[in-house]
């Protein structure tokens, strides 16, 4: 996908402050550290879109970004960092849920997760989450740069077991190398296209 613009929209924590709903939306999710910021950097060809930083859990508010005038990509709060106030973390979980449960214009959503670990709770119960409020998924494994292709491939039939889905259901990713980025952009578009289909809504040209 040719990236012609990419814009800062507004950040919000409760639906009052979400942007009008218009454009399609895909959101990104992931636990804290997992390289959420440098993917959505990479995909959109920004250096500094989404600000990342060294401090895991730096992220949270809900962000919204436009992507060419046509979608608007949503970056949620990272979940599941030990650092981060118990206050912090149980305004989390519904902030991410009222975002999940009631935005109409949503499409899919991106879990992204650490090649390196294999899932845990938090990501299972975010699996949960968007089964049951019927919203689709791309599933994401990042830092591929980390290990050597035979360790990426045994990490990806480990992942595959761990989340019951099949191993070609799980997209390798690099922000270093670039690796996953068409594949990616192409499972988005493909979520967006089906989805506004399915609702009979006009999607603007990309």
């Amino acid at each position: 996908m040719i990236i012609k613009s990419a814009e800062f929209i507004t950040s919000a924590t409760k639906p009052s402050q979400y942007p009008p709903a218009g454009l399609p939306e895909i959101a990104f999710a992931g636990r804290s550290n997992v390289g959420k910021s440098s993917l959505i950097n990479t995909l959109v060809n920004r250096k500094h879109l989404v600000k990342t930083s060294s401090t895991p859990g730096r992220t949270r508010l809900i962000n919204f970004f436009d992507i060419n005038k046509a979608i608007t990509v949503v970056d949620l709060p990272g979940f599941g960092y030990a650092r981060v106030s118990e206050k912090v973390k149980k305004n989390w979980g519904p902030m991410i849920e009222t975002y999940l449960s009631t935005r109409k214009t949503l499409k899919g959503v991106v879990l992204i997760m650490d090649i390196r670990r294999i899932p845990g709770q938090k990501e299972m119960d975010l699996i949960y989450w968007l089964n049951h409020y019927s919203v689709d998924s791309i599933l994401v494994l990042t830092k591929t740069d980390k290990l050597s292709k035979n360790k990426q491939t045994q990490q990806q039939i480990d992942f595959a077991q761990a989340l019951s889905v099949a191993k070609n259901e799980l997209i390798l990713f690099s922000a270093k190398t670039g690796l996953g980025k068409d594949a990616l952009w192409e499972a988005i578009l493909f979520l967006v296209e089906s989805r506004s289909q399915h609702n009979q809504t006009k999607v603007p040209c990309i």
